[in-house]
């Protein structure tokens, strides 16, 4: 859930981004599904994983 300040919060990005208000009651919807949507495609790396990563993206550098 949602607190009145982080729905607030919302509602004040959403008319920045979109030029439109939304209700409480969309905004809480909307933050809802977006934290959902957060949670199931957010995960974070490893330090192994990132150096994991470093190295293979500085061995592609280099054959290219």
């Amino acid at each position: 859930m949602l607190t009145d300040e982080q729905i607030s919060k919302f509602q004040d990005i959403y008319r920045k981004r979109f030029g439109k208000g939304i209700s409480r009651a969309d905004a809480l919807e909307k933050g809802i599904k977006l934290v959902r949507l957060m949670d199931i495609v957010y995960k974070p790396i490893t330090i192994q994983e990132f150096e994991e990563f470093i190295k293979r993206k500085i061995e592609r550098d280099i054959k290219q």
